[in-house]
């Protein structure tokens, strides 16, 4: 598949740590103002604090990833987790909100400030093709670094919403947070995401168009998947078009998608729109 790309990719790069900059700075500024960390939140069965612990081991995972420092020990953590990739994430997840409990927790939110400070000091300057290890992915596995900030920025975002949720505080995507995540992390993680064996003997098109962002060709055939920003011409099965912000919690599952399409923030088309809801079936966010 031939490709016009129209991004710049270090542009974008700085845009998304510039990005996660500033939400990282409203999420601290969140999470210090919450008096009862164990209060629901917006994730089934996790507290709030719970759900800001994991964001705390995430950024901690990105940071040693970066430095190559071997501060944590995924071989001993992941001893016998080589299952499919979202039962593999599923484990870390459940691992992660162990690890800042008790009275630790009342330090959440400088937690979190540390942690992302270092992850955006310590990647300063890098280029954004530059592999980052991802064990947790699978073994060997590495993201480039654009994926991994992106994924930075995806983690604080989503996880913000469900912190907000619980804490009844007020958590806003921008168009323009959403269509960097998509854009930078999404290409990478999606064929990542796929659901091999659902995907077996099936061959899908899908023209992913957001709405003053990027736009993707999601070509699923016979068990693997590739996604491609600005792809040339081609024939496509289902066209979806979708606000970003909108896009992005309905792949998350923060958003019903009837009531995407119901708010007009989401619609199929082409040829075989009826296979819209394919997509999430076969290629489903950890």
């Amino acid at each position: 598949m031939s490709v016009v790309s129209t991004s710049d990719p270090r542009a974008e790069h700085e845009r998304t740590r510039a990005a996660l900059e500033a939400a990282l700075g409203r999420l601290v500024e969140m999470v210090g103002g919450i008096d009862d960390l164990e209060a629901p939140s917006g994730v089934p069965v996790w507290s709030v604090g719970d759900v800001g612990a994991h964001l705390a081991a995430v950024y901690l995972a990105y940071d040693s990833a970066v430095t190559d420092d071997g501060g944590v020990d995924w071989d001993g953590l992941l001893t016998g987790r080589e299952e499919s990739f979202g039962e593999r994430i599923a484990a870390v997840n459940a691992l992660s909100v162990g690890l800042i409990a008790g009275e630790e927790r009342k330090r959440l939110g400088a937690i979190l400030a540390e942690r992302g400070a270092a992850f955006l000091r310590n990647s300063a300057g890098l280029a954004p093709d530059t592999p980052v290890p991802a064990p947790w992915y699978g073994p060997g596995r590495t993201v480039p670094l654009a994926a991994a900030t992106g994924l930075m920025l995806s983690e604080t975002l989503v996880h913000g919403l469900d912190i907000a949720r619980g804490a009844r505080r007020p958590w806003p995507i921008t168009a323009a947070e959403a269509s960097l995540v998509i854009g930078q992390a999404m290409v990478t993680m999606m064929p990542l995401a796929l659901d091999a064996e659902k995907a077996k003997g099936v061959r899908i098109a899908f023209d992913l168009d957001l709405k003053g962002g990027p736009r993707l060709a999601v070509v699923v055939e016979d068990g693997a998947a590739t996604v491609t920003r600005d792809a040339a011409p081609r024939a496509y099965d289902c066209r979806i078009v979708a606000a970003p912000a909108t896009f992005l919690l309905v792949s998350f599952g923060r958003t019903p998608i009837w009531k995407a399409i119901a708010r007009g923030r989401m619609r199929a088309g082409g040829r075989r729109p009826w296979l819209a809801p394919r997509l999430s079936e076969l290629i489903s966010a950890p």
